[in-house]
């Protein structure tokens, strides 16, 4: 099969697509699936480069997500069957073919192709998860979502207005457009504004019930400034700026915030009861229509290292689909 190859951690350039890789074999508990798309998360690009924690050793297949049909299941698999069109996680996504977890698969939708389901259960599931087991978001409080118009952040957009909660978006200007089509309230440009000043005034100095931090460096100190004492909660579920900290003096003294962070791998595993919570609520929100098929940018499998570099370059919007 071919597959999309990361020889060295030196970033999406070191990508290679590779002819003659062998068709991997689902073990106990796995189904093997013929990938009919894969799906493009900020995660591949950190592991490209190496600081994703956890992440397969160079030389691997690249690739988190995919969806596509079960084509052989190993032991033991009794809920999926050969011929189910399902989308899940595994390594080696970037590929014709590879393995997933049986118990952590999703059906697709009916009606939906591969790449409208594509974000499913990562990008929805990841922003639900922040938003009401974790978040406890509710009707009337205040939301802050940073990256508002990529994968994630457009999943939060339309959840958190659907919960009846006032969304304040924070993109580059030029996304702006896209994050108010979603309902976002109102859109800060990160890169220009004074985030925690603009926030605060948006709130009457209060701050915000939740906000999904995906950001990290500096971004996530201010995330933390701007959520409201006491009751205020920061969902860290990404790192994309680079690591950043905060000291328990800080939160005794100067943030009393509730600080959680959020892996929904980590989370799929150690409290699947909570993920089926999460795809139960996920399936309704799809038949009411909260959720829609997805429209991802769809890039051929040669053009995976433009694709992560473009992603790296914060150059995109929405979600990224690659097509083997």
């Amino acid at each position: 099969m071919r597959g999309l190859e990361q020889p060295t951690l030196d970033g999406p350039g070191a990508l290679r697509l590779v002819d003659g890789i062998g068709v991997p074999v689902a073990g106990a508990g796995e189904v093997l699936v013929r990938v009919g798309a894969a799906g493009v998360n900020f995660a591949d690009v950190m592991q490209t480069r190496g600081t994703y924690d956890g992440g397969p050793q160079a030389p691997y297949l690249a690739g988190f997500e995919a969806a596509g049909e079960v084509v052989a299941l190993g032991e033991g698999v009794n809920a999926v069957s050969v011929g189910d069109r399902v989308i899940g996680t595994g390594y080696g996504a970037f590929a014709e073919y590879m393995v997933m977890g049986a118990d952590s698969v999703a059906a697709v939708p009916a009606g939906w192709s591969d790449e409208q389901a594509l974000g499913l259960v990562l990008n929805w599931a990841t922003a639900l998860a922040a938003l009401r087991p974790l978040g406890r978001l509710g009707l009337g409080e205040t939301v802050l979502v940073h990256a508002a118009a990529g994968a994630v952040g457009q999943a939060a957009v339309r959840m958190a207005k659907y919960y009846g909660a006032t969304v304040v978006g924070t993109a580059s200007a030029e996304k702006h457009e896209v994050v108010r089509r979603l309902g976002a309230d109102h859109v800060i440009d990160y890169r220009t504004a004074d985030l925690t000043g603009e926030v605060l005034r948006l709130t009457g100095g209060r701050g915000v019930d939740v906000v999904l931090e995906s950001v990290g460096g500096e971004t996530f100190r201010q995330s933390v400034a701007v959520a409201k004492r006491v009751t205020g909660k920061v969902i860290v579920y990404g790192v994309a700026g680079g690591e950043a900290s905060i000291s328990n003096w800080e939160l005794n003294f100067r943030h009393q915030v509730h600080v959680i962070g959020l892996h929904i791998g980590v989370l799929t595993q150690q409290a699947p009861e909570i993920f089926a919570e999460l795809m139960d609520e996920l399936n309704r929100l799809i038949a009411l229509g909260v959720y829609p098929p997805g429209e991802p940018t769809v890039y051929d499998l040669a053009d995976g290292p433009k694709a992560l570099a473009e992603l790296e370059a914060r150059a995109t919007v929405g979600k990224i689909a690659l097509r083997p």
